[in-house]
């Protein structure tokens, strides 16, 4: 694995999302000096918090699978995520709702979900289901440690028995396809497959190694940290922090001062200077490579995920048939990918998100309140409208998805909205998020692995990248292991055995065990 050359004593991070503290956290355990600069006022990043009157409100990711990756970053330190954070299992991960009016919760405990299945849709379906649990835990087998949690300078690296196993598995194979394989029913189908979205694909196109992401939500467990989401990256920086992190907030970078291929300061819009021996960029890519001066050459133009709405609603009231995470599928369903990925059409019947977190903790929302997080992708500003557009758009959009949501039981929605933030690609852009999405760089093959964007940048040999953009890609688990990853460069080693031994003495849940690979396989 290549690393950062030359003395890498004091490192700055710029910035404070997940894989900037993760990646502090990973330095400081390695004996690093470490200062993190934020140009917000505070930590979290895409994770951040927004008061709404009384409600609390998580502006970015809902869902919390794989905690023991955030718990690596605790233990580099000697500290652990349950020492600073309480979590809840959910149970159900996600309750499914159908257009047809039939539902279904998602379980992670195999056993509670064969027997969910086998209500849903019978006995042949929930023998599949068990086959299909099978497949994908030896699917994150393969592909976790040499796939995912692992530092690429070559495509070369990929040849290695376990690309075998993937084949073998039906990994290169189409993803909606190798479903197909384990489970007939169309609605069972989709709640193992939605996840492409995830990844920027749609399910007929993505490779069916993507279902991986499938695991981590539907297999591997999903919790809820008390006090939302954002309470993971305070709690990242508090621990930093009490490890002897420079923290600096509303502290944005203007430039980087570099002289014979290393960067030697970080210059802050302030006009402090602050001297460095490397340096990791967790900014989104065309702001590292405007600061770099440089955008790496690649055959073709890097393509972007679907971007999204996002209606956060503070009411009066809610509705006893959601779960803590629900998901209302629309009747449509190839349609809705094409409308999202090809033609830029708005989903002329949605398939939406519905978090409800006041579910387990009351104390987000004031007395009697509940907090709504509803999430409705739409195309992004290269393929549907442009960023402007939603200054007009946006609100007529708003109005549309409170209709549907009455429309599909939540009666009385619109008036008991009391306090409500309205998101749409215009804020994204504003963000600087490429394409006005918010889910970075789509995972086509093309952009996935030793062909994502590099962590590290030619030309400049003490910079790294880290975040969704680059390696490994897009959701809180694999960012995690981005600023791992990144920490790695610089420090020359991965830190497992060491993390490991410390994160053996906590309580947070690691992955279902995998089946043992003799277990019969249908693929």
């Amino acid at each position: 694995m290549r690393r950062v050359p030359g003395r890498t004593d004091h490192v700055v991070v710029v910035g404070a999302g997940l894989s900037g503290l993760a990646c502090a956290l990973h330095l400081l355990g390695a004996g690093r000096r470490v200062t993190v600069v934020e140009r917000d006022g505070g930590p979290g990043g895409r994770a951040g918090r927004v008061r709404l009157g009384g409600y609390q409100v998580d502006t970015g990711p809902t869902v919390l699978t794989m905690p023991h990756l955030a718990d690596e970053a605790f233990a580099a330190v000697g500290d652990s995520l349950p020492r600073r954070v309480e979590l809840t299992a959910l149970h159900p991960a996600y309750r499914a709702c159908f257009a047809d009016g039939s539902s279904l919760d998602v379980h992670t405990d195999g056993e509670a979900m064969e027997a969910e299945v086998r209500r849903f849709a019978g006995p042949a379906e929930a023998a599949g289901y068990r086959r299909l649990r099978q497949w994908l835990e030896r699917l994150y087998r393969a592909q976790m440690r040499r796939f995912i949690d692992t530092n690429f300078d070559s495509p070369f690296q990929l040849l290695h028995p376990d690309l075998a196993r993937l084949a073998a598995l039906g990994g290169f194979g189409r993803l909606d396809g190798r479903i197909g394989r384990f489970l007939s029913d169309d609605r069972l189908r989709r709640v193992f497959s939605f996840q492409a979205l995830y990844a920027g694909v749609a399910p007929a196109r993505a490779l069916a190694a993507y279902a991986v992401i499938a695991y981590m939500d539907t297999v591997a467990g999903v919790w809820f940290p008390k006090g939302g989401m954002h309470a993971i990256p305070r709690a990242m920086a508090d621990a930093a922090a009490d490890a002897g992190a420079d923290l600096r907030w509303a502290a944005e970078v203007s430039t980087l001062e570099r002289s014979a291929g290393r960067v030697h300061a970080v210059r802050l819009a302030s006009g402090e200077r602050i001297p460095c021996d490397a340096v990791v960029l967790t900014c989104e890519l065309p702001t590292a490579y405007r600061l770099l001066g440089r955008e790496p050459r690649r055959p073709a133009r890097l393509r972007h995920s679907p971007s999204a709405v996002i209606l956060h609603a503070g009411t009066d009231r809610t509705w006893p048939h959601l779960a803590h995470h629900t998901i209302s599928f629309g009747a449509a369903w190839e349609r809705t990918f094409e409308e999202l990925t090809r033609t830029g059409e708005l989903m002329g019947d949605p398939s939406l998100l519905i978090t409800r977190p006041t579910t387990h903790d009351p104390g987000l929302a004031p007395p009697g309140g509940h907090l709504h997080y509803v999430l409705a992708p739409c195309p992004n500003t290269t393929v549907g409208p442009a960023a402007a557009a939603w200054s007009d758009l946006g609100p007529r959009y708003r109005d549309r998805l409170v209709a549907e949501l009455e429309r599909r039981g939540l009666e009385g929605f619109g008036d008991g909205v009391r306090e409500e933030l309205l998101v749409t690609p215009l804020d994204w852009t504003a963000q600087g998020h490429a394409a006005g999405s918010p889910f970075s760089v789509s995972h086509t093959f093309a952009q996935t692995g030793p062909f994502r964007p590099r962590n590290l940048v030619r030309g400049v040999e003490n910079v790294v990248l880290a975040g969704c953009g680059t390696t490994p890609g897009v959701g809180v688990p694999t960012v995690l292991i981005s600023g791992k990853l990144a920490a790695a460069r610089v420090t020359g080693g991965t830190g497992r055995h060491a993390v490991r031994a410390r994160a053996s003495q906590t309580a947070v849940p690691a992955p279902a065990t995998p089946t043992p690979a003799g277990a019969d396989d249908p693929s």
